[in-house]
């Protein structure tokens, strides 16, 4: 009996080394054991952007680089026939050119990559329709390291990869990397596509940088309250109003009630701006009382439900841009 459970210990012995002995193999071959605290990390190189081109970001397909790939919707990033005599990593130099003329800003080669990831339509190739992805957007949501990856990789591309352009960015580019950053944070929206969404819903009600109406509050340099901050101002107005854009419920002598933002107090009448725009002027002497209501906002409460959720992640990211507070203010 005791022989017996010898050799069966032996055995398990025997398998269980078999099978430490293959998984130590099968590590080995993989390239080792993986460092945990690697895992997430983006590696800024062109090894590292080939991946995320070749990879998740899908940019192969769109482009080509030279005879790898097959995808012509948009320009080959190789060398490719006369149209493309140049790599984009020399080619992103003399586009910095046009874009220097063009805007009036220096523009590096590194600025135009980032500038071509960051916002596609800046400048359209002849011969090529504006139709690349926002690749910091949802279905391929890449982050601020992930596009400075795939940009080491076209550096590479007959040009110079230059780390330092990406870790101590221009100002082009700096501004460029916060608009991702913003998108990101508001969960993969567009700013460009937040600004339409803006202007066709907030410009009436709100100034921001000098432009708009002044019915609501100033939203210039608003990006610096965060974003839950800005998704609770859109989606529950009424839940922290900014002073003195409280709501009053005017009572007249008659019993006729008006509600809404006090636009203007002069010594014999008001004018309370109702939510629906229109401008109500009462006389001092036929007001019976004004209250506050602290429970509701003359913003709509519902515009969220206006919005698709795309138009709301976009108008998000463009409010999380506004951090620049205007001199004086």
């Amino acid at each position: 009996m005791t022989s017996a459970i010898g050799k069966v210990f032996i055995l398990l012995l025997v398998v269980l080394g078999t099978f430490l002995l293959i998984g130590s193999t099968i590590t080995d071959l993989t390239g080792g054991e993986k460092d945990v605290s690697a895992v997430g990390k983006v590696d800024i190189s062109p090894e590292g952007g080939e991946e995320i081109f070749w990879g998740k970001g899908r940019c192969y397909t769109c482009h080509s680089v030279g005879d790898r790939g097959s995808a012509v919707r948009c320009p080959n990033l190789g060398v490719f026939g006369q149209k493309f005599a140049l790599a984009i990593g020399a080619r992103a130099s003399e586009r910095a050119k046009l874009r220097s003329e063009k805007t009036g800003e220096e523009y590096t080669s590194t600025d135009y990559l980032v500038e071509s990831l960051a916002k596609p339509d800046a400048f359209v190739v002849e011969g090529f329709k504006n139709e690349m992805a926002i690749v910091f957007a949802p279905p391929i949501s890449l982050n601020v390291d992930e596009i400075k990856a795939v940009v080491a990789y076209l550096q590479s591309q007959d040009g110079e990869f230059d780390i330092d352009s990406l870790e101590n960015p221009s100002e082009v580019s700096a501004a460029y990397f916060q608009r991702i950053e913003a998108a990101t944070a508001a969960g993969g929206g567009d700013p460009s596509a937040g600004e339409v969404v803006y202007e066709d819903n907030c410009t009436y009600c709100h100034m921001l940088n000098g432009e708009g109406e002044e019915v609501g509050p100033d939203l210039t340099g608003m990006g610096t309250k965060g974003l839950s901050f800005l998704e609770d101002a859109i989606i529950n107005p009424a839940k922290v109003i900014t002073k003195g854009y409280e709501t009053r419920v005017v009572v007249e002598n008659d019993g006729r009630q008006t509600k809404g933002l006090l636009m203007r107090d002069d010594p014999d009448e008001i004018d309370i701006v109702k939510d629906t725009g229109d401008v109500v002027t009462i006389a001092k002497s036929d007001i019976k009382e004004i209250t506050i209501d602290e429970t509701s906002s003359v913003m709509p409460g519902d515009i969220n439900e206006a919005l698709t959720v795309k138009d709301f992640q976009d108008l998000l990211s463009y409010l999380m841009l506004q951090k620049q507070v205007e001199e004086g203010s």
